[in-house]
């Protein structure tokens, strides 16, 4: 297996997983090869070119159209699909599908939401997260302050440049609010020029110029150390923040993001999924393997958590009730389910996700679980990286002033659509 869990964690916990398959399975046994996240995909591309690409590989969904081009990615089998179909929500199928096809089974599923410091909002005389751009605008004008010399102290909305998820993930979750996207439906032409589109960069353009926001800071320090009001995120973050800010994390609010007007309702989703190289000479049995992972229900605990799951074997025995601890109850979830929400991840079974969440008394997390029914998939057309880098650099230029908001988007439509004619 490939992938890029290869810090902690993820790493734990999916070996944990691994060597629970190994234990009960002599004739197949899995290795676990990680890679850093920025070398994924060039690292699958260079082994598959060399015929020594892994048997199981574990894509950003992005990259699927790119995969499954280059013979990288097979179909998931029919029996397979059908599974994937009835226990996965349809926004986590479509991030996992090629032309309507299946290529592996959704895993890490993310989608975007706004984190707000209530503590940094109540202070600035703000009594509630905002629920429009208008509102979000006050609110962002309203928590930026500055010393006496003009430095800034608290920025209201954090814009960050970290790379292209953020980036791009946040303005393109503003835009989904508005009811736009960046893409045509069929995804062969440029639309962030449309009026909704101008209307998110001027947004951001707009918080830059009144100082409420500064792209070159550090988004992922500055916001758990109180410098930073609201920005938006996707769902993972709510891990990294509990660890970070300790008992500060009690100021954070997750709500929906914003739209124009009260009730717009939008976001975008990413995610990973789990597929078989189609040169694999294993390829039964690592399917068998991936449903055993994604697919085959087990018993947990309620207090949760992977080390919460267990083989149902274990626990029952024939004609007996199940076993449980005082005070907790019986739920069964599969094993990647598990090992995501361990993480503070979340995986596209809405299932297991309600049941597995409501151990972690997190309330942040519902917003993200939420936002599956409505959030919009990535497209993961096989120039998408391509058309997501030069969107960021576009966005970035207005950002920093390099081009008025009309010439970048110009640009950026022209220059994504001969991406995308590419064929």
């Amino acid at each position: 297996m490939l992938s890029h869990y290869g810090s902690e964690p993820l790493k734990s916990a999916l070996q944990s997983a691994i060597d629970e398959w190994n234990a009960g399975h002599d004739r197949v046994q899995v290795r676990s090869t990680a890679v850093r996240y920025a070398d994924l995909l060039t690292t699958a591309m260079v082994r598959q070119a060399a015929g020594q690409g892994a048997d199981i590989i574990h894509p950003y969904t992005l990259w699927a159209g790119q995969l499954v081009r280059a013979g990288v990615l097979a179909p998931v089998p029919d029996e397979a699909a059908r599974r994937v179909r009835r226990g996965f929500t349809e926004a986590a199928v479509t991030a996992a599908s090629v032309g309507g096809r299946l290529y592996g089974y959704p895993t890490e599923v993310q989608t975007y939401a706004l984190y707000c410091n209530t503590r940094l909002l109540r202070e600035a005389g703000v009594e509630r997260p905002p629920r429009t751009w208008r509102e979000l605008e006050e609110a962002a004008y309203a928590s930026t302050r500055r010393d006496a010399h003009g430095n800034t102290l608290v920025q209201g909305f954090g814009l960050s440049r970290a790379e292209d998820s953020t980036v791009v993930g946040q303005t393109l979750a503003l835009l989904a609010a508005s009811g736009g996207s960046y893409l045509t439906e069929d995804g062969t032409r440029a639309a962030i020029g449309s009026p909704k589109g101008r209307a998110v960069i001027e947004l951001e353009r707009r918080l830059i110029d009144r100082g409420a926001s500064s792209p070159g800071t550090d988004l992922y320090k500055a916001f758990p150390s109180g410098q930073v009001a609201m920005a938006i995120s996707a769902g993972w973050w709510t891990g990294s923040l509990k660890n970070t800010m300790g008992r500060d994390y009690r100021d954070v609010t997750v709500v929906p993001v914003p739209g124009p007007g009260a009730g717009d309702r939008g976001t975008i989703t990413t995610g990973f999924l789990l597929g078989v190289n189609a040169k694999s000479r294993h390829q039964e049995a690592a399917w068998d393997f991936l449903r055993w992972l994604n697919a085959d229900e087990v018993s947990a605990r309620r207090s949760g958590g992977a080390g919460g799951a267990e083989r149902r074997e274990q626990r029952e025995q024939p004609g007996t009730a199940p076993r449980t601890a005082p005070g907790t109850a019986p739920i069964t979830v599969t094993r990647m389910s598990a090992l995501q929400v361990s993480v503070g991840s979340m995986t596209g079974r809405s299932q297991d996700m309600r049941a597995l969440l409501d151990t972690t008394r997190d309330a942040n997390l519902g917003p993200f679980l939420d936002a599956l029914r409505y959030a919009t998939p990535e497209p993961n057309g096989p120039h998408a990286q391509k058309a997501k880098t030069l969107l960021r650099k576009n966005i970035e230029e207005v950002w920093s002033g390099q081009q008025p908001v009309d010439k970048a988007l110009r640009t950026a439509c022209r220059q994504i659509d001969q991406e995308l004619s590419r064929g």
